[in-house]
């Protein structure tokens, strides 16, 4: 049986591709267990340092889930958070890496929500994004959760409520996208932005990214006295002495994730 997931690592990159684009690269629990697999071994794996998330083909990023099977049998969840659409959407701040979605084909429904889990959204020119749920009778119930992150209220309402289809351009207006180029160009943006990112301290990356979303949501003096901590340890390490001594130095820093 073929993957529905790909894995593969080149110059401290690693590239997770969802292979179902006979179906729009929908999610089914075997995607979504084979997706969380590949999280974890490169969240293990000392060689990455930064996670580029893409779909198969040109078509579809990500068509949401795969709707054949919800709508013979319903959704029944008997544990929500043992279930494959929670451990997916939490998985993100987990990572300890930043993560990059390649967006070369549309993103809707839970496909959107994938990619805006994502930290940095590289999307082709002429990508479409939506949340099309309300047309089948339901509502984008959990990727709100995600959404709501990235997008003000009376923008996401919009998109909730009509169903329709966005530009990738509009989607960047609205801080869904972080950036937007010709399709020609998506490939060589997206290498060139994870070569930039890889360069970094990767000790540096996880613990700001690990910052970022544990003050989330906190009062403004606990964040600023967690955040101060962690600028603290952050500091005695030693990519940081490193980065500080290359800097006076006048050199590139060699950092070693320690």
């Amino acid at each position: 049986m073929d993957e529905t997931v790909l894995y593969s690592v080149d110059d401290r990159v690693a590239r997770i591709t969802l292979n179902r684009p006979e179906a729009r690269n929908a999610l089914n629990d075997r995607m979504i267990g084979e997706l969380l697999a590949a999280f974890e071994r490169a969240a293990a794996d000392d060689a990455v340092r930064v996670i580029v998330l893409t779909g198969a083909g040109d078509r579809a990023f990500c068509a949401g889930a795969d709707l054949g099977g919800l709508g013979r049998a319903g959704l029944d969840v008997a544990d929500i958070r043992r279930s494959a659409p929670f451990r997916l959407f939490t998985a993100f701040p987990r990572l300890g890496k930043p993560i990059i979605a390649r967006l070369a084909g549309h993103a809707v429904a839970g496909g959107l929500g994938l990619a805006a889990a994502c930290d940095l959204v590289i999307a082709a020119d002429d990508v479409k994004l939506a949340t099309p749920e309300v047309n089948v009778g339901l509502w984008p119930m959990m990727i709100m959760a995600i959404i709501d992150r990235n997008v003000a209220p009376k923008h996401a309402f919009k998109l909730y409520y009509t169903g329709s289809r966005i530009t990738a351009a509009e989607g960047r207006e609205i801080g869904l996208v972080t950036e937007v180029v010709p399709r020609a160009d998506l490939d060589a943006r997206v290498d060139e932005l994870a070569a930039v990112i890889a360069s970094k301290s990767p000790v540096g990356l996880r613990r700001g990214r690990d910052a970022f979303f544990a003050v989330e949501g906190r009062p403004l003096e606990d964040q600023v006295a967690y955040l101060l901590g962690e600028l603290v340890g952050l500091a005695a390490t030693e990519d940081a002495k490193e980065g500080i001594t290359a800097f006076l130095e006048n050199r590139p820093p060699d950092f070693k994730g320690r």
